[in-house]
């Protein structure tokens, strides 16, 4: 991570997190990095807690946010906006991505790093505050943990092969953490997620500090971990540990009963210093492709339901230069400015438990759960006769790609996973040569610190 001066701490912010207005978080006089790390209060401690739920959600709702710009590199849509041509420039043509351009090729990158030294420095700081219970340490240190994971998992799912620092709770001043592999870096994040499963199981029954709206349902320790469990169950696919995650998904809040929507989600707020959800904006636009490669619904003439639920015509229109065609398709499943967004949801845990089941030729059970997104999620009829290798991984991927539809770039990430990248060419405008980008790259200002 490239050496700073300065961290601006979670503590010192003055925002709310998404819906939720007695989470506001005072200025505190803005106490200095020292003195928090130093002689820290259980107020500053509570407080720097709070705040990383308002980190890890920094770079996910804006139009150049990893939703929006991953689903254009999946093509799951398309950002066509006059005064920035690289939307289509750089992210969609070009030999590869800017990593001197640090909204685009160079973005997903200090945002979470900042938190994630945030988060150090909260753990370490734990380790000299008074007037905070032993649970309550567990419980800041199980949550801390957790929110690292998410972040780690935001650096490499977008730098894939470029691989990432791990080591990074360093001094400031003191030598730059190596660029390790992404294989490192998964086994980093798994082991961040196990060592918060042991916190969180003594952390007793509450945080001691308040959680957005969007983890309603997981704001306990112990609800908290199954949470971390579902991540961990992620993680555990993207590294092909399929046995793994087939134990955690047991230890997850996987329900087949349960509403598909159950999960957690980062919250957004239009209260003063609060974030907006600006996925539904102006300029973004649903591929025509998702239309016309749904299957149909059971009376065989409806698309695919979940095309129905998230895509819909709309009266803006957009063009791209040289394409044959118009874009006037929206996503609609962020209907406000306060919408949530999803970290991970019910659907998803289903779907990972299906591909792990495939990947152990388990294919009749994974074919019940892939039936039971067919039929509850897709409204699209039963496959009676199991499918069994490339072909179940096939429909896998097509089953991922509605139900996780523009919600954290799984389309894109999971088509890399499977070698299937260049298939995406398929899916672009009439009459346009895209490029298909494989990972970001390193920001040129971390490879310049690095000489």
């Amino acid at each position: 991570m490239k050496n700073m001066k300065k961290v601006v701490l979670a503590l010192c912010a003055t925002v709310g997190l998404g819906g939720c207005g007695d989470l506001t978080v005072p200025d505190l006089n803005n106490p200095s990095f020292e003195s928090f790390e130093e002689t820290p209060t259980r107020t500053a401690v509570i407080n720097s807690a709070t705040g990383l739920l308002i980190g890890t959600r920094a770079v996910m709702s804006n139009q150049n946010g990893y939703v929006a710009l991953l689903g254009v590199l999946g093509r799951e849509g398309v950002v066509l906006d006059s005064a920035d041509p690289r939307y289509i420039g750089e992210m969609l043509q070009g030999p590869g991505l800017n990593g001197g351009s640090p909204a685009f090729g160079g973005n997903f990158w200090n945002a979470p790093y900042a938190n994630i030294r945030n988060a150090n420095t909260l753990l370490n700081a734990l380790e000299k505050v008074d007037g905070v219970s032993e649970a309550e340490k567990n419980a800041i240190r199980g949550f801390a943990k957790t929110i690292q994971a998410l972040d780690f998992l935001v650096i490499i799912t977008t730098r894939d092969k470029a691989g990432a620092p791990i080591d990074v709770n360093r001094p400031f001043g003191s030598e730059l953490a190596p660029i390790v592999t992404k294989e490192e870096v998964y086994s980093h994040i798994a082991r961040l997620l196990d060592e918060a499963k042991a916190h969180l199981q003594a952390g007793g029954n509450a945080f001691p500090f308040p959680l957005s709206s969007g983890f309603r349902g997981f704001d306990t320790p112990a609800s908290f971990l199954e949470f971390n469990r579902a991540l961990k169950a992620r993680v555990d696919v993207y590294r092909e540990d399929w046995s793994g995650a087939l134990a955690d998904l047991d230890e997850s809040f996987l329900d087949e009963a349960a509403s598909f929507d159950l999960g957690v989600y980062h919250a957004f707020g239009t209260g003063s210093g609060d974030v907006k959800n600006t996925l539904n904006g102006p300029n973004i636009y649903a591929n025509p492709s998702l239309v016309a490669d749904a299957r149909k619904q059971a009376d065989d003439t409806t698309p695919d339901a979940r095309v129905q639920r998230k895509v819909a015509v709309t009266t803006k229109t957009g063009e791209m230069p040289g394409a044959q065609s118009v874009f006037n398709l929206a996503f609609t499943q962020y209907k406000s400015d306060t919408a949530p967004i999803p970290i991970i949801r019910n659907e998803e845990l289903i779907l990972l438990r299906a591909e792990a089941r495939i990947r152990l030729e388990q294919y009749a059970a994974a074919n019940e759960d892939l039936n039971i997104i067919r039929t509850r999620s897709g409204n699209i009829p039963r496959v009676e006769e199991a499918l069994s290798g490339d072909a179940a991984i096939s429909e896998l991927l097509y089953q991922r790609r509605y139900s996780l539809l523009f919600e954290g770039g799984h389309r894109w990430i999971d088509m890399r996973r499977y070698g299937k990248l260049e298939e995406l060419r398929q899916e672009d405008p009439a009459g346009m040569d895209f490029t298909v980008h494989d990972h970001f790259p390193i920001p040129k200002s971390e490879t310049d610190a690095r000489q």
